[in-house]
């Protein structure tokens, strides 16, 4: 009933540097793209910093999956939502069902930052 947002998650793909380690390729050409729907997106937070260069600004919203659902994000996606890119903040939990202990939802914070 309330689930009706849906946003873009973006997941680097990999390559590999000239140390021989393997590390996130964010070039247009290796992320990999999935839309997500069934999802409630609400602002959280917005702060604002001051120094004698720059004011920045970082915002977050908090995002829920429908009851049932559970989305295929992570901690190191990036997520595209009306037309900004923003990151996924921390871990994303995983809500049990408490009658079945599989995952009822999930839930993470996704932010911004700007200046």
């Amino acid at each position: 009933m309330f689930f009706f947002d849906s946003l873009v998650r973006v997941r680097a793909g990999t390559r590999t540097d000239r140390g021989g380690n393997t590390v996130p390729d964010w070039a247009p050409g290796q992320v990999r793209r999935l839309a997500v729907d069934r999802l409630n997106i609400q602002p959280t937070s917005q702060t604002e910093t001051t120094d004698a260069t720059r004011t920045a600004v970082e915002t977050g919203w908090r995002v829920q999956s429908e009851e049932g659902t559970a989305p295929d994000i992570k901690a190191i996606d990036r997520i595209e939502w009306r037309g900004m890119t923003l990151e996924v903040q921390g871990e994303v939990a995983e809500w049990p069902d408490p009658l079945t202990g599989t995952v009822h939802h999930i839930e993470f914070t996704m932010t911004r930052a700007t200046g």
